[in-house]
């Protein structure tokens, strides 16, 4: 048992390291200098180009990027051993870490519940289109929800900007909060984040719960042709009792490792979304970062989206066995 956590362990670690080298080669493959574009900016909206050369060479030094490329490489490595992901260049002073944990509760708040609503709904949904004994709209509303579970998260927030922002005007075009209002912990503030939340949130919902309502009909299609739930039926339990204890209860184990792996891929699974929406989440902080070669803050995204898959997958690996009996004697 020891030795399968250490493995674990050890694979983990080679994954952030594989992830890590390739998340350090792939933006300077671009022939773009990100401390001279941004100095330009800077200069050009200050009406000064002089000196602008000292200055990219005394920024370049400060980050380290006047150094060759290995020098770079083991210096990163070394930063992320200590948890340092530096500074921002696109917004120097500011450090990528105070960045990412601005951006991150935006994307948890909004992707978490998402999530958590698409899976609620879609295996409720799925388990009631699958038991032969269900009602009959389940199965006719099912096939709407797989079809739209085929079209992409943005493509569906697409229809939803143009349909209920532009034509209706019923929710805000984007944005995480009315500009110019302060937050603060008060009603009108709560409502004003769930008003400009809910039409992503809702694309996310949509999209999902065809993906879920499926493989919950599939599980239950299959527990009903087991022998304990055809002896519960010979013994005359009632039908909810036969549905909720022997039906869903059992259908759910596969639901919920699947529903572990999708938490785990909160902060990488509608990047687009937060784009459509100009939603101040961990993806728009990427997405901008990568317009402006942001080294650091490219690597620190991609790093914490790296790690919330990998320690997901490692915890998974860990608690399923301790929930499935079949998969502990499976690993022994």
């Amino acid at each position: 048992m020891i030795a399968a956590i250490a493995g674990r362990f050890a694979m983990l670690v080679l994954v952030v390291w594989m992830a890590a080298s390739v998340n350090f080669l792939i933006p300077r493959l671009a022939d773009r200098n990100p401390v001279a574009e941004r100095l330009a900016q800077v200069a050009a909206q200050g009406g000064s180009l002089s000196g602008i050369d000292e200055m990219v060479k005394s920024y370049e030094a400060r980050f380290g990027l006047d150094r060759p490329l290995w020098q770079q490489y083991l210096g990163y490595l070394g930063d992320l051993a200590r948890f340092d992901l530096g500074y921002s260049i696109s917004n120097y002073p500011m450090r990528v870490a105070d960045q990412i944990a601005l951006a991150l509760p935006w994307t948890i708040g909004l992707l978490g519940t998402a999530t958590l609503v698409a899976f609620a709904v879609g295996s409720i949904l799925g388990a009631l289109a699958g038991w032969r004994r269900g009602p009959a709209l389940a199965r006719l509303v099912l096939p709407a929800f797989m079809v739209l579970s085929a079209i992409p998260f943005y493509l569906v927030g697409l229809v939803f900007v143009y349909v209920f922002a532009y034509r209706l005007e019923w929710f805000p075009t984007g944005g995480g909060y009315t500009l110019g209002s302060e937050p603060t912990l008060t009603v009108g503030f709560v409502l004003d984040l769930v008003g400009h939340a809910l039409l992503p949130a809702f694309s996310i919902v949509i999209a999902s719960i065809g993906f879920w309502a499926l493989a919950m009909r599939s599980m239950m299609v299959t527990i009903e042709g087991e022998d304990y739930v055809l002896f519960a039926e010979a013994k005359g339990l009632k039908g909810w009792r036969l549905f909720w204890t022997y039906g869903v209860r059992n259908a759910l184990l596969p639901q919920v490792t699947t529903l572990a792996l999708a938490l785990g891929k909160v902060v990488t699974g509608a990047v687009l979304v937060e784009m459509v929406f100009g939603y101040p989440g961990l993806g728009n902080l990427l997405f901008e970062s990568v317009k402006l070669n942001d080294y650091f803050t490219i690597y620190g995204c991609v790093i914490v989206l790296v790690l919330t898959v990998a320690v997901t997958m490692l915890l998974l690996d860990l608690i399923v066995p301790l929930l499935d009996p079949r998969a502990r004697r499976r690993a022994s």
